[in-house]
């Protein structure tokens, strides 16, 4: 049997709340200078461990604020971990927040190169398949293309980071609520290529609430509970124990 793509080895991060506000006098008198150890302080994922083989296509599932995207930003790297081990054995395509790369001050042919080049992919092969890129982000991207971002809507940002996120050649895909964004035509286009990518043998972990697209695409289902990886088993499994806690 293949090593795992992904593993998790009692995986915890933590958040510190109002990190950035400072202190009053009164309170550097009460406290030295300082905060209590533990004051602020909150575990959106801790004692997580799974694995995931080369080919999976896993649902991550469970309520708001049970740690499903910072899950996603520890594969991809976005995120550090505080306590135990992430391993991933393969370079990752992450489509969530997919706007985040972009620069407002470019123009949307810029941002298609630039957000292109961080992930790796070569100007010959930006330049080779920008007409396909722009197509697929839709009419409104393609007249807006040479506007500066700052002018494009959330949507249209989102069409074009997917369009160029899509074209990366890497294993391992991260999508998180995408296809959530923009209307049926582009969702269409999104579940057809998300279908091209896992026929090629991609591993998938999709965050979603919409039962209907973690079934199409998912096999298998991590359903979190307050930072606790709660039940691994198949995608209906983690649905099952995710609907009984909803209706409790």
């Amino acid at each position: 049997m293949s090593a795992p793509i992904i593993e998790a080895q009692g995986l915890g991060v933590k958040f510190v709340r109002n990190r950035r506000r400072q202190l009053r006098i009164r309170e550097m008198f009460i406290h030295r200078g300082g905060r209590q150890p533990n004051a602020g302080v909150f575990w959106p994922l801790r004692d997580v461990s799974f694995a995931v083989r080369p080919g999976d296509a896993v649902g991550v599932i469970g309520r708001n604020g049970t740690g499903k995207s910072t899950l996603l930003r520890l594969i991809a790297g976005v995120l550090i971990q505080d306590e135990g081990k992430i391993i991933v054995r393969g370079k990752v395509a992450p489509l969530l927040e997919l706007s985040a790369g972009f620069s407002n001050e470019l123009t949307g042919r810029e941002n298609v190169h630039l957000v292109g080049s961080l992930h790796g992919l070569s100007n010959s092969f930006l330049k080779k398949h920008f007409d396909e890129i722009v197509d697929f982000a839709g009419d409104q991207v393609s007249k807006a293309i040479d506007t500066p971002v700052r002018h494009y809507s959330s949507g249209m940002k989102v069409r074009l980071g997917f369009s160029v996120i899509a074209r990366l050649p890497h294993p391992i895909l991260l999508v998180d609520e995408v296809m959530a964004v923009g209307d049926a035509e582009f969702r269409k286009k999104c579940y057809v290529t998300i279908d091209r990518l896992l026929g090629e043998g991609r591993t998938l972990v999709l965050v979603s609430h919409n039962e209907g697209d973690l079934t199409r695409f998912c096999n298998r289902g991590l359903y979190f509970e307050q930072g606790k990886l709660v039940t691994d088993g198949t995608v209906q499994d983690a649905l099952d124990a995710y609907n009984g806690v909803v209706r409790a």
